[in-house]
């Protein structure tokens, strides 16, 4: 573990739930009937998973989510705190029910549909005393949003930003209050669809162009892409005056030619500090980087869920290391990829002792 991460406390708001995994050979057609060919039940949701990667990684994590006092809901606060989770700013409704998630797991394409139930009551923000807050985000280095929780997740927000405390914001697709949330972010990791969704742009180094005009705080954006990797744009604050300007799609075309796909390991390429150009919608002094993902033999390859959370709980152990991006990018990756070789979305999240993560962590 870096000596820059011993006893660091980040802070999570977001999802929760319990997840009911059931692996098939083949998604069913409507009306079938079809039998699973495993079953695990585990604790899920963005912020619960990211959380547990983190914590796993070396972090000392703290959740501010909301369960029911029922089955569910204490099975999803012991296995966090079996995990080094510290859920005591967690609310817990003595009424209602905990939020669960039926994940379907398909073997023939390795992908996983989820059918989520939130939990009621939701989370408001007064089930936060102002006390409780104050002291979740004491001593913290990140506060991290899965989006979830929004009116919670903006008051935690501004008293981040009041402390200078910076802001991780997980954009997975366009939610109600998402915008605000964003507006105070100082780095987003996004999935493939949103950056597109969010700013219309025609392409998706486009709309990292645009998401770094609109979002002024933003320090760098990350769009994970899956088995192709991510691409991050980094926002640089020292243009020099012989920066060359460059149009950002052929700027990205290049660096993909520069793979090198020999090699299985993670890699990351990038571009030198660059104006660059997006057609329509403006330009920025930054660096891009094309990071790949590891390439896992299809036998090795059990199940995708959570791969976007172990990712995020990677980004913000690399942060909080001080690890350059490209250093960043390879590590996440790496660790995205031991989770999918295992089911659900906590079971193969690696620990910071794990040979596969030895030579970041050396």
């Amino acid at each position: 573990m870096s000596r820059d991460c011993e006893n660091t406390v980040v802070v999570g708001c977001g999802a929760v739930s319990v997840d009911f995994l059931a692996t098939v050979a083949a998604f069913p057609k409507p009306d079938d009937k079809i039998r699973s060919t495993s079953f695990k039940v585990q604790g899920g949701g963005n912020a619960g998973n990211a959380l547990t990667c983190a914590s796993r990684l070396g972090l000392k994590p703290r959740i501010i989510s909301k369960v029911a006092d029922d089955t569910q809901g204490r099975e999803v606060l012991r296995e966090l705190e079996a995990d080094g989770v510290d859920t005591s700013f967690m609310a817990v409704s003595q009424e209602g029910t905990s939020p669960f998630t039926y994940v379907i797991v398909d073997s023939q394409t390795q992908s996983r549909t989820c059918i989520h139930t939130p939990g009621y009551p939701p989370m408001k923000p007064v089930d936060l005393s102002e006390s409780s807050l104050l002291t979740a985000l004491n001593g913290a280095k990140i506060v991290y949003f899965d989006g979830r929780l929004h009116e919670t997740a903006l008051v935690v927000a501004h008293e981040a930003v009041k402390k200078n405390i910076p802001i991780l914001m997980d954009a997975e697709r366009l939610r109600e209050g998402l915008d605000d949330l964003l507006q105070l972010a100082d780095y987003v990791v996004c999935a493939a669809q949103f950056p597109q969704a969010w700013t219309e742009a025609s392409t998706v180094p486009k709309a990292l162009v645009c998401m770094l005009l609109r979002l002024s705080n933003i320090k760098f954006v990350i769009v994970t892409l899956g088995k192709d990797g991510c691409i991050m744009l980094e926002r640089s604050f020292n243009e020099g005056p012989s920066t060359e300007e460059m149009d950002v799609d052929q700027l990205l075309e290049s660096l993909e030619m520069r793979k090198n796909r020999r090699t299985h390991i993670p890699t990351c390429i990038s571009s030198s500090v660059t104006k660059l150009h997006a057609e329509g919608i403006g330009t920025v002094f930054g660096k891009l980087y094309v990071g790949t993902a590891e390439n896992v033999p299809p036998s090795e390859l059990i199940d995708t869920t959570g791969a976007g959370d172990a990712f995020i709980g990677s980004i913000l152990y690399a942060i909080c290391a001080n690890f350059t991006p490209e250093k960043m990018l390879c590590f996440a990756a790496t660790v995205a990829a031991s989770k999918c070789r295992a089911i659900g979305a906590r079971t193969g999240l690696p620990y910071h002792t794990d040979p596969c993560l030895a030579s970041f962590m050396n």
